[in-house]
């Protein structure tokens, strides 16, 4: 009986035990230490040095910044002839950025010297042993986007309502600066571009690398520009429309930017103050703030740079032998009487000498000797694509077609444009 009982018992427990799960050891998991990544600048790994930087002050020379930092004449005189062929270190320029690589010990000895005369640009002066120069430049990352607007008062006021880049207003401007004027430009004009933007080391902004294409609607007419390469030997580059025409023509529009027509080529103007007597205006006058830029119109030479009664100072230049430009009352000149210029060279500035009631240029236009109105002259186009590229040309601007016409304009001009992120490349 006993030994029944005994073995009753067992059966409980054995049962027991096999409906309980085994229990799985727990297997704590293991924590991967990661390594951070090295900071890097220059081609450097900042973190071996103590690292000072600062900008070029005023009465800063190369010798001093050292001398500042415990190294001794004599060594910046051995680093200043070797390094006179590569860098002119006499030409550190006020405010720019540079670099010292410090030993990480008490003495923080200079080893090495960083100049940056731009955002992109450095200049390696390294004595940490041997001594030797040489030019780098920060990686560039190139992001292709695109935008559109509706312009309600003029192009720039539209283009910076949307927070569009500064830079991108005076491009816009320069590709149709000979085909559209605007300074006549209506309320519902529209625009789309497809345009690159440069970031260094993928974060900092460092303006526009390019318009690759444009279109813009005036008065209801399209105006479309691709910007396509001519000739890869010279690296010569323009825009063109879908037909292949040349946007470029002989004259700009206009001697200045962004200004507004204060007064019109007329004939028969009367003018109150001289008791309605017939003084004709031959010239088209553009009212700008003291100091803008006046640009030559087209490519001449330089016939006259001087100073004249009522012209005050001003600049005029021959083109051809048929036309002419003269650029009056200026605050001072740029060029001097047999200098060529090309078109879009600065050649003075926009004053108030002569005869003038306000900052203005006096843009006066001739043809054949005598003044005319330009914006009654029919100028011809400059050269088209060569027909030998015309096949290229055509199937190069097929998908930059379709994307601009795929671009939707903003229905309020006011926000911000649509600006989307289509393609990223980095430039070594």
């Amino acid at each position: 009986m006993q030994l029944k009982n005994l073995l009753i018992a067992l059966c409980i427990c054995i049962g027991l035990f096999s409906c309980k799960e085994e229990e799985k050891p727990i297997v704590e998991e293991l924590q991967t230490y990661v390594e951070p990544e090295p900071l890097k600048e220059f081609g450097f790994v900042l973190d071996d040095y103590v690292v000072k930087r600062d900008t070029i002050r005023k009465g800063d020379s190369f010798g001093e910044i050292l001398e500042r930092n415990k190294i001794g004449y004599p060594k910046i005189f051995n680093i200043a002839e070797k390094v006179k062929d590569s860098f002119d270190i006499k030409r550190l320029q006020l405010g720019k950025p540079y670099t010292l690589l410090c030993t990480k010990d008490s003495l923080q000895t200079p080893e090495c010297f960083i100049y940056q005369p731009n955002s992109i640009d450095y200049v390696v002066i390294d004595f940490a042993d041997s001594i030797t120069t040489y030019k780098g430049r920060k990686p560039i990352s190139i992001v292709q986007k695109e935008a559109s607007g509706i312009v309600m008062n003029s192009l720039s006021e539209t283009m910076e309502a949307q927070g569009l880049p500064y830079q991108l207003i005076n491009d816009m401007s320069d590709i149709y600066a000979w085909t559209i004027d605007f300074f006549r430009l209506q309320k519902g004009d529209r625009f789309k571009i497809v345009y690159n933007q440069r970031f260094i080391e993928d974060s900092i902004y460092a303006g526009i690398e390019s318009i690759d294409a444009a279109y813009f609607e005036h008065k209801n007419e399209p105006f479309y520009a691709f910007n396509f390469q001519v000739d890869s030997t010279k690296n010569i580059s323009d825009y063109f429309d879908e037909n292949t025409k040349s946007l470029r023509r002989t004259f700009l529009k206009a001697p200045v930017q962004f200004s507004r027509i204060s007064s019109r080529y007329n004939l028969n103007r009367r003018i109150a103050y001289y008791g309605y007597k017939l003084r004709p205006h031959k010239g088209t006058d553009f009212a700008a703030p003291i100091g803008t830029p006046i640009l030559a119109t087209a490519n001449g030479t330089v016939t006259e740079s001087t100073r004249r009664g009522g012209n005050g100072k001003y600049v005029k230049i021959k083109h051809n032998a048929t036309y002419s430009t003269q650029y009056l009352h200026m605050k001072a000149q740029n060029v001097r009487k047999g200098d060529f210029v090309k078109q879009g060279d600065v050649i003075g500035w926009v004053g108030m000498t002569g005869n003038t009631g306000g900052p203005h240029v006096c843009y006066r236009f001739w043809k054949n000797g005598k003044q005319v109105d330009p914006f009654k002259q029919k100028l011809p186009a400059a050269e088209s694509i060569p027909d030998s590229l015309k096949a290229d040309y055509t199937e190069f601007i097929k998908p930059l077609k379709s994307q601009l016409d795929n671009i939707q304009f903003e229905d309020n001009a006011i926000q911000l444009p649509t600006e989307t992120e289509v393609l990223t490349s980095e430039i070594q």
